[in-house]
Order: structure tokens, then C-alpha cells, then sequence
């Protein structure tokens, strides 16, 4: 009984995680999927995967997964995870929100 309490206590802590990133994400104005039953969020970058990806990186410090790396039906998404701490995801989400909204 123990054991599945600490593992709800967990999968709840990286499901408020992925919220976090759907709500900043979708308030980016971006089509998002997943993150509510698991912890990747899915993000409809309406670019190339490996471009966007790469902006991510580069101007943000955060790295995603660039979608055409699953196959062909992965591009122009890239895989955010919500493995991290709290804080840590919402400073990522500020990062990604200054370069996004500039």
C-alpha cells in the first residue's frame, strides 16, 4: 500500500508538470496533445521538427525531442517531457515563452 501511494504520489507530481507545459504551451497558441494521461506533450510546431528543435536549444537552453526522429508522421512536432522538477519546468516554459512571443 505504501509502494503505490509513493508511486500516485509521483505520477501526479510529473502530470502537474505536463499540465504546466500544455497550458503554457497551448497559451503560446500552439495544438498540443498528450500530457494528461502521460508525461510527453506533443507540440504542433507548424515548422520543420529539427528546426524548431533546434531554436529550442539554441535560444532557449531546452531540449525536446524533435518528432521526425518517431518517422515521417513526426514532423513538424517536436516531444516535450515533464520528467523534471517543478521549477525547473517553469523556467523552461519562461524561457521558451520570451523567445516565442518576441
Amino acid at each position: 500500500a505504501e509502494g503505490k501511494q509513493q508511486v500516485r504520489q509521483l505520477t501526479d507530481y510529473y502530470l502537474r508538470n505536463a499540465s504546466l507545459i500544455l497550458e503554457r504551451m497551448r497559451g503560446l497558441g500552439f495544438t498540443c496533445s498528450g500530457g494528461e494521461h502521460s508525461p510527453y506533450i506533443w507540440v504542433n510546431t507548424r515548422t520543420d521538427s529539427w528546426e524548431f528543435f533546434d531554436l529550442l536549444l539554441n535560444e532557449a537552453a531546452v531540449v525536446c525531442t524533435p518528432g521526425s526522429g518517431f518517422g515521417a508522421c513526426g514532423q513538424g512536432y517536436i516531444r516535450l517531457s515533464a520528467f523534471n522538477q517543478y521549477e525547473q519546468v517553469e523556467a523552461a516554459m519562461d524561457r521558451i515563452a520570451k523567445i516565442l512571443e518576441d
